[in-house]
């Protein structure tokens, strides 16, 4: 029964994606004499916590129950009161806790107060469940730089466009209506410049009732065109512009007066520092990024080790072509031995089409405190 009321609580966590952005996922069940008698989940950044929307929800008195909270409560201000204040206040005799919060401000804390105040505390049930669920909070909270995920449609022989350069559409409908799932999901969309230049896309949700991420463009000499859809729509979505100090002021001032903000990051071989702009959009607390190429913004993010995360959706072609483009462009390497590997691999189908998802080994870890 415990796993079956955590597992509800991660259920209602999911409710929560996309919208609760920098904070994580977070469901609560409480249960007295076996019967669920409230719940609750952060349902929007700034808003209740899950743990005081089920006390809030609670049929009848909680004195002697126990909750079941999928991340541990927090013990400090911020944007909402202490959790934990509330769950003593209100005499809770138990709580089963899935993961640590990684964040210093919290880790640890939270259960040592609970446990000072008489109240049994378990930590560990479904922690895994948690850090994937909350994968991008978990980077977010410690390293302050966002988590990324690299997203890639290609033929069955790795090809991301023809010969003469078409590529819509390579992937089915109901892959490119997941990708703009994670459009409203992550706060930030990541292109280089050579991709506005050529395509002049909007980057943006095309789903009913959903946010759209912040466009962010990588642009070392800034050669955007100020008619491109990126920054003269700017209505839609904010745009951010990284670029160097080797851009033109008068260009800058253009861009900034059609409502785009433009961030100088550091230069790393002539080109835009992409872990110098890691830290730097960090600090705008954008936590998650959905990097969408092209080829050689691609091979530049793998080289600087800025991925986390890749998704390659695979559909049922062959289009062959010794020029037509592939997902990863840039120098390549020079020795199979350097290839950047990737673990944890995952498949399913998506309508015709194959999705493999996995982890890129080497990328920067985050370790709990233990409690």
């Amino acid at each position: 029964m415990e796993l079956y009321y955590m597992n509800l609580a991660f259920d209602l966590a999911e409710k929560g994606r996309g919208k609760v952005n920098p904070n994580p996922m977070v469901g609560a069940v409480i249960v007295k004499n076996n019967k669920i008698i409230g719940q609750g989940y952060h349902e929007q950044y700034g808003k209740n916590h899950a743990e005081i929307n089920a006390l809030n929800s609670a049929k009848e008195d909680v004195e002697g129950a126990t909750m079941y909270v999928t991340l541990e409560p927090c013990y400090h201000y911020g944007k909402t009161p202490p959790c934990v204040e509330k769950i003593i206040e209100n005499k809770i005799e138990k709580v089963i806790i899935a993961s640590l919060d990684p964040n210093p401000l919290v880790s640890g804390n939270g259960i040592k107060k609970l446990r000072n105040a008489g109240i049994y505390v378990e930590v560990g049930l479904l922690d895994e469940k948690n850090k994937k669920l909350n994968e991008v909070f978990m980077k977010y909270i410690v390293k302050k730089k966002p988590f990324v995920v690299m997203k890639s449609a290609m033929s069955l022989d790795g090809k991301i466009a023809t010969y003469s350069g078409e590529s819509k559409w390579i992937s089915s409908e109901k892959s490119r209506k997941q990708v703009h799932k994670l459009r409203n999901e992550f706060m930030g969309i990541l292109v280089g410049v050579n991709t506005v230049i050529k395509d002049d896309p909007e980057l943006t949700c095309r789903l009913e009732n959903c946010t759209n991420p912040i466009r962010i463009i990588v642009d070392s000499t800034l050669r955007i065109p100020l008619n491109s859809k990126v920054v003269k729509e700017s209505n839609k979505a904010k745009t951010i512009i990284v670029t160097t100090e080797k851009a033109d002021k008068y260009s800058i001032k253009n861009l900034e007066s059609n409502g785009v903000k433009v961030i100088i990051a550091k230069s790393k071989d002539n080109r835009v520092d992409l872990d110098n702009m890691m830290k730097k959009l960090g600090k705008l607390k954008i936590d998650s990024i959905l990097l969408e190429g092209g080829s050689s913004l691609n091979f530049s993010a793998l080289e600087q080790n800025i991925v986390d995360k890749i998704q390659v959706y695979i559909a049922p072609k062959i289009i062959g072509g010794q020029n037509s483009k592939t997902p990863i462009g840039g120098k390549g390497i020079d020795l199979l031995q350097d290839a950047f590997k990737v673990k944890d691999i995952t498949l399913k189908t998506i309508g015709e089409d194959i999705l493999i998802e996995g982890y890129f080994e080497g990328r920067e870890k985050v370790n709990c405190l233990q409690a």
